[in-house]
């Protein structure tokens, strides 16, 4: 048996082994301690002098513009008021009963100007009858929306104020993946939340939230009410927007997108200065290079992208591009993939000249495109759908007289076009046009195509009144309908 000495001493020997054994663990983990005491700093220090000029963006969305689906959307019931008050209401002109918006959009924004310019989300503010700006110290504005982008998700908002602080706009493109980046925003309505992680990836170009994206990918959390919030480096310097989440719960769930600020600076520009953005455009349709693309069109290395459509006319058009080309390069540097050719394009002023280079027949060919205005091509294409409606307002759709359908109906094989449908109650109804009837001439000139039909009915159209020649089994007769 041991003696009470014994195990005194024992006691004590234990106890001093473990404590040179704690002392010498904390010897060598002082430095990890200290750096992670550092990391924490920073973080306190960024969300010290950014948080002033980041604001809270709340919108009012009327009954009539809310389109629902937005999970940032929150849900106002009208409160219910007694019966009595209700009635003496009525009974009182004076008196309105009081209505809440139908719905709120709650989220981010932050301030780039001292005279109270903000960038926050297109989606925020998007049909809002009101946006409500609320800063750090709780004082509160009434923005007026500047310019939409709902492209790129982007919009510039302004409140009357001066002497406002502002964020620091940084360089995405020298954000690397894999260093440390702090989102802030008002995630849930808490305002000024700071929550930090990691750059997951770049260049995410097909996730399908906006038209043209580029976006940064992170790990910090965000949440519905964080978009249009910052997304900041260890500088404290702005390099994202936060905009969308990929999420199954409809909260975080790890990864989060952000618009590079590189992105988003000549948008936010353009924005300020007009109220919308120019784009330029070329007029192709692309595709990524899968392997057996890639294999069936002899570019075994998979470098570029393949053009699958070219529009007749457009900017390519004219340089010469063509179906199956695969362009591998633009101004001197390697085509990548779709998504940056495409914003690239999309941010040329119209007019630049762009060098591309394509592979054609397995030879690289050079080739110059003066890039063209999108904004000038959807107008163009929108002005010539509203010609053409004006023959889907008559109420009849016609079709090519196939040798078939002429044998049926005792017509002549590729002359005129038959009316295959009439719509009940349309103005070619009441003037007597019918299933199956031919029609020979429009405004005295021959149709005998649809293509030409159609380009005949759109030239009519501008004058209001369109002159038919038709024939039927009754023989052949001109009808007047007029549109105005």
């Amino acid at each position: 048996m041991k003696s009470a000495f014994t195990q005194k001493f024992s006691s004590v020997i234990l106890a001093a082994i473990l404590s040179l054994s704690f002392n010498n663990l904390c010897a060598e983990d002082m430095n990890a301690i200290q750096n992670l005491q550092q990391t924490g700093k920073a973080f306190a220090a960024i969300a010290k002098s950014v948080s002033p000029a980041v604001v809270n963006v709340q919108s009012d969305i009327s009954p009539s513009a809310a389109d629902g689906g937005d999970q940032e959307e929150i849900d106002l019931q009208e409160q219910e008021i007694p019966q009595p008050f209700l009635d003496l209401f009525r009974l009182d002109p004076r008196f309105q009963p009081y209505k809440r918006p139908a719905m709120m959009r709650q989220g981010s924004g932050f301030i780039i100007t001292s005279d109270g310019y903000i960038v926050t989300n297109n989606h925020l503010v998007e049909k809002a009858s009101k946006v409500t700006v609320k800063l750090l110290n709780n004082k509160e504005y009434v923005a007026k929306v500047i310019g939409t982008d709902p492209q790129s998700d982007i919009a510039v908002i302004k409140i009357d104020a001066k002497n406002l602080p502002v964020v620091k706009l940084g360089d995405s493109d020298a954000a690397e993946v894999g260093e440390w980046v702090v989102a802030l925003g008002n995630p849930f309505g808490l305002s000024h939340s700071l929550s930090a992680g990691i750059l997951g990836a770049k260049g995410r170009s097909n996730v399908g939230i906006t038209d043209y994206e580029n976006f940064l990918q992170t790990d910090a959390a965000i949440n519905p009410g964080n978009s249009g919030g910052v997304l900041l480096d260890l500088d404290g310097k702005v390099i994202g927007i936060n905009t969308a989440i990929f999420s199954r719960s409809g909260g975080y769930m790890g990864i989060g997108f952000a618009i590079p600020i590189n992105m988003a600076k000549p948008i936010i520009e353009q924005l300020r200065a007009s109220g919308s953005v120019v784009r330029g455009f070329m007029g192709v349709r692309i595709q990524e290079l899968t392997q057996d693309l890639a294999k069936s069109f002899n570019t075994a290395d998979r470098k570029g992208i393949l053009v699958a459509e070219v529009e007749p006319g457009s900017p390519a058009d004219k340089a010469g591009i063509k179906q199956g080309d695969v362009i591998i390069g633009l101004d001197g540097k390697d085509v990548e993939n779709s998504g940056d050719f495409r914003n690239n394009i999309a941010a040329s002023k119209p007019g630049t000249i762009r060098k591309i280079t394509i592979l054609r027949n397995q030879k690289p060919v050079e080739l110059q495109v003066a890039v063209g205005n999108l904004g000038e091509e959807l107008a163009s294409k929108e002005s010539k759908s509203e010609e053409v409606q004006s023959f889907a307002a008559l109420g009849i759709s016609v079709q090519n007289v196939t040798a078939d359908i002429a044998g049926k109906l005792g017509y002549k094989a590729n002359r005129g076009v038959i009316i295959s449908k009439v719509k009940p109650g349309s103005i070619a109804e009441l003037a007597g046009l019918a299933r199956g009837t031919l029609i020979v001439e429009v405004n005295r000139k021959a149709v005998n195509s649809v293509k030409e039909f159609n380009s005949a009915v759109s030239a009519a159209a501008k004058s209001n009144s369109i002159l038919f020649l038709l024939q039927d089994q009754y023989g052949s007769r001109y009808v007047v309908i007029n549109l105005g």
